[in-house]
């Protein structure tokens, strides 16, 4: 019944880590860039818990908390202007010399997801979007996946697209 190799003790810790969710989980990230290869990001050891969930599931925890919790979604929008995504993106995403990033107008299909979004904050876009995960560009002071993260957060709690069904809720 088992493969002598893995034996009985390597099937259980195996059936633990599917069991647990952790078995082999980890997030795929597509480039938004016309015919960029897939990218990775790391979990370092300065990521935050739901830093490293994102990365093992794709689903971004804070999206959830910062729609129920305007108060929370605050420090979303405070790493908003501390990375200059107002520049483009205008004071409350409303768009400047950038698109807005409240509404459902987006740019990118893929941006109906959490993952989608991040793919094109941390990696950037060929419409202009430079790369902006400190691993991808090799700045210490770029936002951090958990930074990225939280503004993806915010945006998501400050949504006023027509969109009812908010598919980054499901």
């Amino acid at each position: 019944m088992f493969s002598k190799k893995l034996g009985a003790v390597g099937f259980a810790t195996l059936l633990a880590m599917f069991l647990s969710g952790t078995a082999f989980a980890e997030c795929k990230f597509v480039g938004t860039h016309a015919g960029e290869p897939p990218f990775t990001i790391k979990v370092t050891d300065a990521d935050t818990p739901e830093a490293k969930e994102f990365l093992e599931t794709c689903k971004n925890p804070y999206t959830k908390r910062f729609v129920a919790d305007p108060e929370l979604a605050k420090k979303g929008k405070k790493k908003f202007g501390l990375y200059s995504c107002t520049q483009c993106h205008g004071g409350d995403g409303q768009g400047q010399t950038g698109p807005a990033v409240i509404d459902d107008l987006w740019q990118y299909s893929k941006h109906t997801t959490d993952k989608g979004l991040f793919e094109t904050i941390a990696g950037g876009s060929d419409l202009g979007m430079p790369t902006w995960h400190q691993q991808l560009n090799g700045n210490p002071d770029s936002p951090s996946t958990d930074e990225i993260l939280m503004i993806i957060g915010w945006i998501r709690a400050n949504f006023k697209g027509k969109d009812p069904e908010k598919p980054w809720l499901k």
